[in-house]
Protein backbone atom coordinates (compact mmCIF):
# COMPACT_ATOMS: atom_id res chain seq x y z
CA UNK A 1 0.00 0.00 0.00
CA UNK A 2 1.14 3.55 -0.72
CA UNK A 3 0.23 4.60 2.81
CA UNK A 4 2.79 2.22 4.27
CA UNK A 5 5.41 3.59 1.91
CA UNK A 6 4.60 7.17 2.85
CA UNK A 7 4.76 6.37 6.56
CA UNK A 8 7.93 4.28 6.14
CA UNK A 9 6.18 1.27 7.66
CA UNK A 10 6.86 -1.14 4.83
CA UNK A 11 10.26 -2.18 6.20
CA UNK A 12 8.80 -2.52 9.65
CA UNK A 13 6.06 -4.82 8.38
CA UNK A 14 8.62 -6.97 6.56
CA UNK A 15 10.75 -7.10 9.71
CA UNK A 16 7.79 -8.23 11.78
CA UNK A 17 6.91 -10.91 9.24
CA UNK A 18 10.46 -12.28 9.40
CA UNK A 19 10.70 -12.07 13.19
CA UNK A 20 11.49 -15.31 15.00
CA UNK A 21 9.27 -16.16 17.97
CA UNK A 22 11.73 -18.53 19.64
CA UNK A 23 12.98 -18.16 22.28
CA UNK A 24 12.13 -14.70 23.64
CA UNK A 25 8.55 -14.25 22.45
CA UNK A 26 7.68 -17.86 23.23
CA UNK A 27 9.18 -17.41 26.67
CA UNK A 28 7.01 -14.33 27.24
CA UNK A 29 3.97 -16.31 26.13
CA UNK A 30 4.76 -19.10 28.58
CA UNK A 31 5.34 -16.71 31.46
CA UNK A 32 2.10 -14.81 30.95
CA UNK A 33 0.13 -18.03 30.45
CA UNK A 34 1.49 -19.73 33.58
CA UNK A 35 0.93 -16.56 35.60
CA UNK A 36 -2.66 -16.47 34.37
CA UNK A 37 -3.06 -20.05 35.59
CA UNK A 38 -1.56 -19.24 38.98
CA UNK A 39 -4.04 -16.39 39.41
CA UNK A 40 -7.00 -18.72 38.88
CA UNK A 41 -9.00 -19.41 42.08
CA UNK A 42 -7.64 -22.50 43.80
CA UNK A 43 -4.74 -23.04 41.39
CA UNK A 44 -2.08 -22.35 44.01
CA UNK A 45 -3.63 -24.90 46.37
CA UNK A 46 -3.70 -27.50 43.60
CA UNK A 47 -0.01 -26.87 42.91
CA UNK A 48 0.77 -27.84 46.51
CA UNK A 49 -1.51 -30.88 46.53
CA UNK A 50 -0.81 -32.27 43.03
CA UNK A 51 2.16 -30.83 41.09
CA UNK A 52 1.39 -33.17 38.19
CA UNK A 53 -2.11 -31.77 37.73
CA UNK A 54 -0.70 -28.25 37.98
CA UNK A 55 1.94 -29.01 35.35
CA UNK A 56 -0.61 -30.54 32.98
CA UNK A 57 -2.85 -27.48 33.37
CA UNK A 58 0.12 -25.24 32.61
CA UNK A 59 0.87 -27.15 29.43
CA UNK A 60 -2.75 -26.74 28.37
CA UNK A 61 -2.45 -23.01 28.96
CA UNK A 62 0.75 -22.83 26.94
CA UNK A 63 -0.09 -25.24 24.10
CA UNK A 64 -3.89 -25.34 24.21
CA UNK A 65 -4.26 -23.64 20.84
CA UNK A 66 -2.02 -26.11 19.05
CA UNK A 67 -3.76 -29.06 20.74
CA UNK A 68 -7.26 -27.85 19.85
CA UNK A 69 -6.39 -26.99 16.25
CA UNK A 70 -4.73 -30.41 15.87
CA UNK A 71 -7.89 -32.15 17.06
CA UNK A 72 -10.00 -30.13 14.64
CA UNK A 73 -7.70 -31.03 11.74
CA UNK A 74 -7.71 -34.75 12.71
CA UNK A 75 -4.06 -34.61 13.72
CA UNK A 76 -2.54 -36.14 16.87
CA UNK A 77 -3.32 -33.82 19.81
CA UNK A 78 0.06 -34.68 21.36
CA UNK A 79 1.93 -33.34 18.32
CA UNK A 80 2.70 -29.97 20.01
CA UNK A 81 4.39 -31.84 22.86
CA UNK A 82 6.86 -33.47 20.48
CA UNK A 83 8.91 -30.28 20.48
CA UNK A 84 11.04 -31.17 23.49
CA UNK A 85 12.75 -27.77 23.62
CA UNK A 86 9.49 -25.84 23.89
CA UNK A 87 8.05 -28.26 26.44
CA UNK A 88 11.23 -28.08 28.53
CA UNK A 89 11.23 -24.28 28.42
CA UNK A 90 7.57 -24.12 29.42
CA UNK A 91 8.16 -26.64 32.22
CA UNK A 92 11.07 -24.64 33.63
CA UNK A 93 8.95 -21.48 33.62
CA UNK A 94 6.09 -23.37 35.28
CA UNK A 95 8.38 -24.52 38.08
CA UNK A 96 9.86 -21.07 38.64
CA UNK A 97 6.47 -19.34 38.69
CA UNK A 98 4.93 -21.79 41.14
CA UNK A 99 7.83 -23.07 43.24
CA UNK A 100 10.60 -20.50 43.15
CA UNK A 101 11.82 -19.70 46.70
CA UNK A 102 10.17 -16.57 48.12
CA UNK A 103 8.13 -16.27 44.89
CA UNK A 104 10.84 -14.15 43.36
CA UNK A 105 10.02 -14.97 39.74
CA UNK A 106 6.29 -14.37 40.10
CA UNK A 107 6.74 -11.18 42.10
CA UNK A 108 9.20 -9.77 39.56
CA UNK A 109 7.06 -10.73 36.56
CA UNK A 110 3.98 -9.25 38.24
CA UNK A 111 5.54 -5.78 38.32
CA UNK A 112 3.57 -3.55 35.98
CA UNK A 113 6.42 -2.39 33.68
CA UNK A 114 7.72 -5.92 33.15
CA UNK A 115 4.28 -7.44 32.84
CA UNK A 116 3.39 -4.77 30.31
CA UNK A 117 6.34 -5.81 28.15
CA UNK A 118 5.59 -9.51 28.53
CA UNK A 119 1.93 -9.03 27.63
CA UNK A 120 2.89 -7.02 24.55
CA UNK A 121 5.23 -9.79 23.44
CA UNK A 122 2.47 -12.34 23.99
CA UNK A 123 0.18 -10.34 21.70
CA UNK A 124 2.84 -10.57 19.00
CA UNK A 125 2.79 -14.35 19.32
CA UNK A 126 -1.01 -14.23 19.02
CA UNK A 127 -0.65 -12.78 15.54
CA UNK A 128 1.67 -15.59 14.51
CA UNK A 129 -0.58 -18.27 15.99
CA UNK A 130 -3.71 -16.97 14.24
CA UNK A 131 -1.88 -16.60 10.94
CA UNK A 132 -0.33 -20.06 11.32
CA UNK A 133 -3.73 -21.64 11.93
CA UNK A 134 -5.33 -19.89 8.94
CA UNK A 135 -2.40 -20.82 6.68
CA UNK A 136 -2.49 -24.44 7.84
CA UNK A 137 -6.21 -24.72 7.15
CA UNK A 138 -5.83 -22.94 3.80
CA UNK A 139 -3.29 -25.52 2.67
CA UNK A 140 -5.84 -28.31 3.24
CA UNK A 141 -9.16 -26.59 2.59
CA UNK A 142 -8.50 -23.85 0.06
CA UNK A 143 -12.08 -22.84 -0.56
CA UNK A 144 -13.47 -23.19 2.95
CA UNK A 145 -13.50 -19.80 4.62
CA UNK A 146 -15.30 -21.09 7.70
CA UNK A 147 -12.70 -23.79 8.34
CA UNK A 148 -9.86 -21.28 8.07
CA UNK A 149 -11.56 -18.97 10.55
CA UNK A 150 -12.25 -21.84 12.97
CA UNK A 151 -8.69 -23.18 12.89
CA UNK A 152 -7.12 -19.73 13.21
CA UNK A 153 -9.43 -18.96 16.13
CA UNK A 154 -8.68 -22.27 17.81
CA UNK A 155 -4.92 -21.92 17.43
CA UNK A 156 -4.87 -18.34 18.71
CA UNK A 157 -7.31 -18.73 21.61
CA UNK A 158 -7.32 -22.46 22.26
CA UNK A 159 -6.28 -22.05 25.88
CA UNK A 160 -9.49 -20.15 26.59
CA UNK A 161 -11.72 -22.33 24.45
CA UNK A 162 -10.70 -25.50 26.30
CA UNK A 163 -10.73 -23.82 29.71
CA UNK A 164 -13.50 -26.13 30.96
CA UNK A 165 -11.36 -29.19 30.26
CA UNK A 166 -8.38 -27.54 31.94
CA UNK A 167 -10.55 -26.81 34.98
CA UNK A 168 -11.49 -30.48 35.18
CA UNK A 169 -7.81 -31.32 35.50
CA UNK A 170 -7.74 -29.15 38.62
CA UNK A 171 -10.96 -30.68 39.95
CA UNK A 172 -13.17 -27.71 39.08
CA UNK A 173 -16.37 -27.88 37.06
CA UNK A 174 -17.86 -24.53 36.10
CA UNK A 175 -19.76 -24.83 32.81
CA UNK A 176 -21.02 -21.25 33.13
CA UNK A 177 -17.47 -20.05 32.34
CA UNK A 178 -17.64 -21.48 28.83
CA UNK A 179 -16.09 -19.01 26.39
CA UNK A 180 -18.91 -19.51 23.91
CA UNK A 181 -21.42 -18.30 26.50
CA UNK A 182 -19.47 -15.21 27.46
CA UNK A 183 -16.38 -14.56 25.41
CA UNK A 184 -13.45 -12.76 26.99
CA UNK A 185 -11.46 -10.05 25.24
CA UNK A 186 -8.62 -12.37 24.06
CA UNK A 187 -11.14 -14.75 22.50
CA UNK A 188 -12.95 -11.92 20.73
CA UNK A 189 -9.83 -10.27 19.38
CA UNK A 190 -8.52 -13.63 18.19
CA UNK A 191 -11.76 -14.34 16.35
CA UNK A 192 -11.55 -10.95 14.64
CA UNK A 193 -7.95 -11.68 13.63
CA UNK A 194 -8.92 -15.08 12.26
CA UNK A 195 -11.64 -13.50 10.13
CA UNK A 196 -9.28 -10.83 8.79
CA UNK A 197 -6.46 -13.25 7.95
CA UNK A 198 -8.90 -15.71 6.36
CA UNK A 199 -10.31 -12.95 4.16
CA UNK A 200 -6.78 -11.94 3.22
CA UNK A 201 -5.82 -15.51 2.35
CA UNK A 202 -8.86 -15.89 0.07
CA UNK A 203 -8.17 -12.47 -1.54
CA UNK A 204 -11.43 -10.95 -0.32
CA UNK A 205 -9.39 -8.39 1.63
CA UNK A 206 -7.10 -6.40 -0.70
CA UNK A 207 -4.19 -6.16 1.71
CA UNK A 208 -0.79 -7.76 1.78
CA UNK A 209 -0.10 -10.29 4.51
CA UNK A 210 2.79 -8.49 6.18
CA UNK A 211 0.84 -5.22 6.19
CA UNK A 212 -2.13 -6.89 7.85
CA UNK A 213 0.19 -8.51 10.38
CA UNK A 214 1.60 -5.12 11.31
CA UNK A 215 -1.80 -3.47 11.64
CA UNK A 216 -3.28 -6.30 13.69
CA UNK A 217 -0.24 -6.56 15.96
CA UNK A 218 -0.13 -2.81 16.58
CA UNK A 219 -3.81 -2.77 17.47
CA UNK A 220 -3.62 -5.72 19.87
CA UNK A 221 -0.46 -4.50 21.61
CA UNK A 222 -1.67 -0.89 21.99
CA UNK A 223 -5.12 -1.90 23.20
CA UNK A 224 -3.73 -4.48 25.65
CA UNK A 225 -1.35 -1.88 27.05
CA UNK A 226 -4.20 0.60 27.41
CA UNK A 227 -6.34 -1.93 29.27
CA UNK A 228 -3.51 -2.80 31.65
CA UNK A 229 -2.57 0.82 32.35
CA UNK A 230 -6.14 1.95 32.94
CA UNK A 231 -7.19 -1.22 34.74
CA UNK A 232 -10.16 -1.56 32.42
CA UNK A 233 -11.50 -4.85 31.12
CA UNK A 234 -14.00 -3.28 28.71
CA UNK A 235 -13.66 -4.38 25.13
CA UNK A 236 -13.16 -1.58 22.57
CA UNK A 237 -15.93 -3.19 20.55
CA UNK A 238 -18.47 -3.08 23.39
CA UNK A 239 -20.60 -0.31 21.86
CA UNK A 240 -20.54 -1.91 18.43
CA UNK A 241 -21.41 -5.34 19.86
CA UNK A 242 -24.27 -3.86 21.87
CA UNK A 243 -25.71 -2.08 18.82
CA UNK A 244 -25.57 -5.24 16.69
CA UNK A 245 -27.03 -7.39 19.46
CA UNK A 246 -29.93 -5.04 20.15
CA UNK A 247 -30.67 -4.60 16.46
CA UNK A 248 -30.49 -8.21 15.31
CA UNK A 249 -31.30 -10.34 18.33
CA UNK A 250 -33.55 -8.38 20.71
CA UNK A 251 -35.74 -6.36 18.36
CA UNK A 252 -34.63 -2.94 19.57
CA UNK A 253 -33.78 0.03 17.35
CA UNK A 254 -34.53 0.49 14.49
CA UNK A 255 -37.54 -1.78 15.08
CA UNK A 256 -38.47 -0.42 18.49
CA UNK A 257 -41.87 0.96 17.37
CA UNK A 258 -42.80 -2.24 15.63
CA UNK A 259 -41.69 -4.28 18.61
CA UNK A 260 -43.74 -2.09 20.94
CA UNK A 261 -46.86 -2.57 18.82
CA UNK A 262 -46.30 -6.30 18.68
CA UNK A 263 -45.85 -6.49 22.43
CA UNK A 264 -48.99 -4.38 22.94
CA UNK A 265 -50.96 -6.59 20.59
CA UNK A 266 -49.70 -9.66 22.41
CA UNK A 267 -50.73 -8.16 25.73
CA UNK A 268 -54.18 -7.22 24.38
CA UNK A 269 -54.66 -10.69 22.95
CA UNK A 270 -53.57 -12.21 26.21
CA UNK A 271 -56.01 -10.00 28.14
CA UNK A 272 -58.86 -10.83 25.76
CA UNK A 273 -58.11 -14.52 25.96
CA UNK A 274 -57.95 -14.31 29.71
CA UNK A 275 -61.31 -12.51 29.88
CA UNK A 276 -62.85 -15.01 27.46
CA UNK A 277 -61.54 -17.95 29.43
CA UNK A 278 -62.78 -16.35 32.65
CA UNK A 279 -66.28 -15.81 31.27
CA UNK A 280 -66.31 -19.32 29.84
CA UNK A 281 -65.25 -20.71 33.20
CA UNK A 282 -67.96 -18.67 34.92
CA UNK A 283 -70.62 -19.89 32.50
CA UNK A 284 -69.50 -23.46 32.90
CA UNK A 285 -69.60 -23.16 36.67
CA UNK A 286 -73.14 -21.69 36.49
CA UNK A 287 -74.17 -24.44 34.15
CA UNK A 288 -72.73 -27.00 36.50
CA UNK A 289 -74.67 -25.39 39.36
CA UNK A 290 -77.84 -25.46 37.31
CA UNK A 291 -77.09 -29.00 36.27
CA UNK A 292 -76.79 -30.03 39.87
CA UNK A 293 -80.18 -28.53 40.79
CA UNK A 294 -82.02 -29.59 37.63
CA UNK A 295 -82.62 -33.20 38.73
CA UNK A 296 -84.62 -31.88 41.73
CA UNK A 297 -86.91 -29.70 39.57
CA UNK A 298 -89.28 -32.52 38.36
CA UNK A 299 -89.83 -33.73 41.93
CA UNK A 300 -90.67 -30.24 43.07
CA UNK A 301 -93.11 -29.82 40.18
CA UNK A 302 -94.81 -33.15 40.92
CA UNK A 303 -95.28 -32.30 44.61
CA UNK A 304 -96.83 -28.94 43.71
CA UNK A 305 -99.23 -30.59 41.25
CA UNK A 306 -100.27 -33.20 43.84
CA UNK A 307 -100.86 -30.50 46.40
CA UNK A 308 -103.03 -28.55 43.97
CA UNK A 309 -104.98 -31.69 43.13
CA UNK A 310 -105.65 -32.41 46.82
CA UNK A 311 -106.84 -28.83 47.37
CA UNK A 312 -109.21 -29.11 44.41
CA UNK A 313 -110.61 -32.43 45.71
CA UNK A 314 -111.09 -30.95 49.17
CA UNK A 315 -112.92 -28.00 47.63
CA UNK A 316 -115.23 -30.32 45.64
CA UNK A 317 -115.96 -32.40 48.76
CA UNK A 318 -116.87 -29.26 50.67
CA UNK A 319 -119.19 -28.14 47.91
CA UNK A 320 -120.86 -31.52 47.84
CA UNK A 321 -121.46 -31.40 51.59
CA UNK A 322 -122.97 -27.96 51.34
CA UNK A 323 -125.30 -29.15 48.56
CA UNK A 324 -126.43 -32.18 50.51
Amino acid sequence: MDVFGLLHLDELSHGLANLSMFPYFDMAHYIVSVMALREQPGALEVSRVSPLACWFSSMLFCFGGAVLSGIMLAEPPVAPLTNSTSVLLASVIWYLVFYCPMDLVYCCAALLPLRLVLSGMKEVTRTWKVLGGVTQAHSKYKDSLLVMIAIGWAKGAGGGLISNFEQLVRGVWRPETNELLKMSYPTKITLIGAVLFALQQTHYLPLQKHHLMLLYTMFTVINKSRMMLTGSSTSPFAAFESAIYKTLFTGYSPYAALTGEVKKACIDNGTTNEMTSTSTTKESSENRAVGKSSPASPVRGQSESLKAKEESENAETTDCKKTN
